[in-house]
């Protein structure tokens, strides 16, 4: 039905006939010479309709924004001075000499060039209509290069693109499953996979050696900027590798893919340890962009007067760390008091705070409401900061997840608000992490997931499996987790202890991870691998500020689409045939009885 797409339009076309479809983006009647903005996925380009073509004429008369129209015209340049060398179909227009109208337009619910003042949820509700926008365009075109690069990047690697299944059983992932009921085994479900891990791991003990996929993965949780219940993980697993293997292939990988989508060089990562990023920066994802760091001082806090920093420096579990801000002291009570009930949002009582106005003048030059606690260690903890004339000293005292969450989270919040960040980009690699975290319930819990290997044999992981490290790596791109991987046990027995000490006993070792552990048996290669988030990824190549913004139809905050109403309730026949009856229903039926 065309020729082209109207952002292919250019001066190399001068002169010839085109037929463009698409929508009206704008319609102007200047003087009785009618101009049509036409829109498709490629751009926006510039229609005139002369009323010599008379019935060209009246049909671009009747359109309106959002109609159908397919237009064939000669191409030719612009007149001198209505040129646009900002819009790039800016110099050149089409001179109509038929319009056809394809479909008309109700109103739209909202402007497509004013979607600025439309609330979201009105954006979602009509989400067919929102994506016209070139802004969303854009967008999801991005999101489609980046994934030909990955493709294209690890078959040149020699990954085979294998599809793994969408209905399996439970595993624990760390979030709740998606059950799906199963009608032909009455009483079982399946569930939604929140990740191929077991797959792809069985993959490896079939020989495919290098698998990847972009694969669809669910997870029933509470939702925040960059989460959704459905979301797209690029996947992908290597048998007779190290750690450096999968990281090299990686990194690599999105230095490539910068380079080719954004024409971005990304340098070399560097390697952080753990135990450096939770002490510096109170976040295993620290956004290296922003030059603050946490300096522990708990060491000076332990004889002070003031309980408050005292209790938690001679606690097992506490932390005392200070966060210099330079410069900072210029800020405002309201300001500091508003960065006080932000950190208690991650559990801080309070947000103690140090202007360094005058050094020079020792105690008399310093504004705080607590430094008359700590006057006999206030000079050697300043030298430890290095603070100097102007700047704020803030401190986090309580557990040590209390600080590290509370101070980092405050962290990012300054480097955002006072425009902190030094450079445009700043990816690492995260490394020796803890095998086990004790998160306060009866278990242990794997930081990772339980497939993750140790960095030590099974004696010395049962030994005291607290101080166990991982295999693990993590690749953060300005405070985002972009990926987590790891290297996987291969080994039936280190799998077995590892289970054990998460307390997961042989009889229920068996009946949720029989399969694997049977597979082990049989000639299990060493292998490990990774998982992007892709629409993270998408989220920070494009600038947006959530991955609704980059997924075609997400799901609200609710993990409802406002679009299709679902999730939606179904008829009592398809309950029926499931074997399912519904609690709220059969406790209203037996009321009203």
């Amino acid at each position: 039905m065309r020729s082209h797409y109207c952002g292919q339009l250019n001066e190399t076309l001068v002169d010839q006939t085109v037929t463009l479809c698409g929508w009206v983006h704008r319609r102007r009647d200047h003087g009785g010479v009618i101009f049509l903005d036409m829109r498709d996925r490629d751009g926006i380009a510039q229609v005139v309709v002369d009323p010599d073509t008379a019935e060209a004429f009246a049909n671009a008369d009747s359109a309106r924004n959002e109609y159908v129209l397919r237009i064939t015209g000669r191409a030719r340049l612009r007149p001198e001075g209505t040129q646009n060398p900002k819009m790039p179909t800016g110099l050149i227009e089409v001179l109509a000499s038929e319009v056809e109208v394809l479909n008309t337009a109700a109103t739209p619910p909202f402007q497509l060039d004013e979607h600025g003042k439309v609330g979201e949820e009105v954006r979602l509700k009509h989400r067919y209509i929102d994506l016209r926008r070139p802004e969303m365009v854009e967008k999801l075109r991005l999101r489609s290069r980046i994934t030909h690069s990955v493709r294209a990047f690890l078959e040149g690697e020699g990954f085979l693109d294998i599809e793994t299944p969408v209905l399996t059983r439970a595993t624990p992932e760390g979030a709740r499953d998606y059950l799906v009921p199963s009608r032909t085994h009455p009483g079982s479900f399946f569930a939604l996979p929140q990740s191929p891990q077991l797959f792809k791991q069985l993959l490896m003990v079939s020989g495919f050696d290098r698998y990847y996929q972009i694969a669809k993965c669910f997870r029933d949780e509470d939702l925040r900027a960059d989460r959704q219940p459905e979301f797209t993980q690029i996947d992908l697993e290597a048998s007779f590798v190290e750690e450096e293997d999968i990281m090299a292939i990686t990194e690599a990988m999105v230095r490539q893919l910068f380079k080719e989508v954004l024409d971005v060089e990304l340098p070399v990562f560097p390697r952080m340890g753990w135990d450096e990023a939770m002490s510096r920066y109170g976040s295993d994802k620290p956004d290296l962009r922003i030059p603050l760091m946490l300096t522990d001082v708990d060491d000076l806090m332990k004889q002070v007067d003031f309980k408050v920093f005292s209790g938690p420096a001679n606690a097992d579990d506490g932390r005392v760390a200070a966060l210099k801000v330079p410069n900072g002291a210029g800020l405002s009570r309201k300001e500091i008091d508003e960065y006080t009930r932000f950190v208690g949002i991650y559990g801080a009582k309070g947000l103690a705070w140090i202007k360094v106005n005058d050094r020079s003048k020792g105690l008399e030059g310093l504004q705080s409401p607590i430094v008359k606690f700590m006057e006999n260690v206030v000079e050697e903890l300043l030298d430890r900061i290095g603070a100097e004339d102007g700047d704020l000293v803030f401190f986090g005292a309580d557990k040590a997840r209390v600080v590290n969450e509370s101070l980092g989270a405050l962290r990012v919040k300054l480097g955002e608000d006072l425009n902190l960040y030094t450079r445009d980009w700043a990816p690492l690699w995260v490394v020796d992490f803890p095998m086990f975290e004790d998160d306060g319930s009866a278990r242990m819990q794997a930081l990772h997931h339980p497939f993750t290997a140790p960095a030590c044999d099974v004696e010395t992981l049962k030994a005291d499996p607290v101080a166990a490290l991982s295999r693990a790596y993590d690749m953060v791109l300005n405070g985002t987790e972009l990926g987590g991987g790891s290297i996987r046990i291969h080994d039936r027995a280190m799998q077995s202890a590892v289970l054990e000490v998460l307390g997961i006993g042989e009889a229920e070792a068996r009946e949720k991870f029989g399969f694997l552990l049977d597979a082990l048996q049989y000639g299990a290669p060493p292998h490990g691998g990774l998982a992007f988030g892709l629409d993270r990824l998408v989220m920070l190549m494009t600038g947006a500020r959530s991955i609704r913004e980059v997924i075609a139809f997400p799901k609200t905050q609710s993990a409802a689409c406002l679009m299709t109403d679902a999730p939606s309730e179904v008829d009592a026949q398809q309950l029926k045939e499931l074997n399912i009856r519904l609690r709220q229903k059969a406790k209203a039926e037996t009321a009203g009885e």
